[in-house]
Formats: C-alpha cells, sequence, structure tokens
C-alpha cells in the first residue's frame, strides 16, 4: 500500500511539483495499480513461455538490400556543402579532452 508520504517523496525525487489534490489522485492510483499486480501475482504462469509482447505480430517491413542510387550526383549537387561525394554537415559533438 502507497501512502501520501511516499508520493511526495516519489515526486520530490522526480522533481515534479504536484498540488494536493494531484496528490490524493496519484495515491489512488498507484494503490489501484498494484492491487492489479496483486491479482496478477495469483495466477498460476508456471506453463506459460514468457514472451515480449502480449499479441504475435510480424515485421511488414521490406529487407534492407544496399542498391546503387542513379541520381548520386544529382542529389549531391542540391545539398548546401558537400565534400567529395559526401553531404557535409555541421559538427554537433565536441572533440573528448
Amino acid at each position: 500500500m502507497i501512502d501520501l508520504e511516499q508520493v511526495r517523496k516519489v515526486a520530490h525525487l522526480a522533481r515534479l511539483e504536484l498540488l494536493p489534490a494531484e496528490e490524493e489522485q496519484l495515491t489512488g492510483q498507484l494503490n489501484d495499480i498494484l492491487d492489479y499486480f496483486g491479482q496478477l501475482n495469483e495466477l498460476d504462469t508456471e506453463a506459460v513461455e514468457p514472451t515480449t509482447r502480449a499479441i504475435e505480430v510480424s515485421n511488414i517491413t521490406r529487407a534492407d538490400r544496399l542498391q546503387p542510387f542513379a541520381e548520386r550526383e544529382d542529389l549531391l549537387s542540391r545539398a548546401p556543402e558537400r565534400e567529395d561525394s559526401f553531404f557535409k554537415v555541421p559538427k554537433i559533438l565536441a572533440d573528448a579532452d
């Protein structure tokens, strides 16, 4: 069971400013979540295989295949800056000291 003081402590650690009404609401919601997990703990899952998803999904994207780009020079000619056969972009990471 989570009490109001625990909600305040976690909010403080997360640097959240909560109104008293929000603290009360979160206390109730978090206790509801923990009650639900308690119900789930009562289930016998010994024969259930671990999964990463609740439903089966498949990859619907195409295979990633390297293909030459016929209009490479045209594309590079439109770049604001280029260096040889590459786009030149601003440096975004500082050198490690």
